[in-house]
């Protein structure tokens, strides 16, 4: 399977940089009720076979002196999760949910998966890039897969929680971005992208609102249309968190950057969820902002949640300039109310330090 983010990092244009604004960072107030120090920080990864067991040793070692308390690891590799938990890190599983292009699960049933309104199937004719198949999640056949597969990763001893990944429907808009790179102006839901209106879809709809979508002439702009999709996942979750709670261990997700555009671009309802909390891809180039607005996405997330699970600021490496804008936008996180950062990229010694400079500087 794909990096989850190889769709990321092959869409971020050449030389993409923020802008920043220094002033920001040292005018910004702690948010009323802000989670204080100690933080508790994540990193996204994809473990590497090739590491050795004395290299993992001094990298979590590492993560763990500069506040890192817990990682998502994407492919399940036992070497890594125990080598992290030797060093006081919390190993988590972090799985794709609705997005599944496994081969035998395309062969063995195609039925599953999404139908655009355009009427193609993610199983034959995947969105933007091969690896995007999409399952439908009204069909009860598909949850209770996702839920084995889930139940199957928490029970491994060495498992100490599962992170939820592209729990969401397939994006219908674009960070903006990213439009260049596809050759897209998406300033309306283009039928082609606008998911799922399978015969299971449509009928559960009809069934709970009495409308055929079909005779809809802007499906798109229908709100009960809309708030439909947004409860086929959050049953999905709800079945999900279900299945860890029965293994006794937590449930976070990477979930968009705010819930304005989570429902706006992914048809994602992640305020009400009941989880164990979120790390929203606070990805300021991919919205061609600048790092002050990390504080603006954090403050938005954690004002909707109003206490209901921690939210930990999800930080794209690569979007920022030197270790110094790292730092910044670690610190407008922290003071805007995040539980923590979540760290994708490359975690070198200067992120650490940055990291735990921030950490200081907010805390003191």
């Amino acid at each position: 399977m794909n990096s989850r983010r190889n769709f990321v990092k092959r869409s971020v244009a050449a030389g993409l940089s923020a802008a920043i604004l220094p002033a920001v960072a040292e005018a910004a107030l702690p948010a009323a009720g802000a989670p204080k120090a100690p933080w508790k920080h994540w990193v996204w990864t994809n473990p590497d076979p090739k590491d050795t067991a004395t290299e993992l040793a001094e990298r979590y070692k590492k993560y763990y002196a500069a506040g890192i308390r817990g990682i998502f690891f994407e492919a399940d590799s036992e070497k890594h999760c125990r080598a992290a938990k030797a060093q006081k890190l919390e190993a988590h599983r972090w799985i794709w949910t609705m997005n599944r292009g496994e081969k035998a699960l395309l062969a063995a049933h195609p039925e599953w998966y999404a139908v655009s309104r355009a009427g193609k199937s993610c199983a034959t004719h995947p969105p933007y890039v091969d690896y995007y198949r999409w399952l439908c999640p009204s069909r009860p056949e598909v949850i209770e897969y996702l839920a084995n597969d889930y139940a199957a990763a928490l029970k491994k001893d060495y498992v100490d929680g599962a992170h939820l990944d592209y729990v969401r429907f397939c994006d219908v808009i674009l960070p903006v971005n990213l439009w260049d790179k596809y050759k897209i102006v998406q300033t309306s839901e283009l039928p082609e992208y606008d998911f799922c209106y399978c015969p299971v879809c449509k009928a559960a709809y009809q069934a709970e609102h009495g409308i055929d979508i079909d005779t809809v002439q802007f499906p798109e702009a229908s709100p009960s249309w809309r708030q439909f999709r947004y409860q086929r996942v959050n049953r999905v979750v709800a079945r999900l968190m279900a299945v860890a709670k029965a293994h006794g261990k937590p449930l976070t997700a990477a979930v968009f950057p705010t819930p304005d555009i989570a429902h706006r671009n992914v048809k994602q309802d992640w305020v009400n969820w009941n989880i164990s909390g979120v790390c929203p891809m606070i990805y300021h180039g991919f919205y061609k902002e600048n790092v002050a607005w990390i504080g603006q996405a954090v403050a938005e997330g954690v004002g909707a949640l109003n206490g209901k699970f921690p939210l930990y600021a999800g930080l794209y490496l690569s979007d920022f300039k030197n270790d110094a804008e790292v730092q910044q936008g670690i610190e407008l996180a922290l003071r805007n109310g995040a539980a923590g950062v979540s760290l994708f990229g490359n975690v070198s010694d200067g992120t650490l330090a940055a990291l735990k400079t921030a950490a200081a500087k907010v805390g003191a």
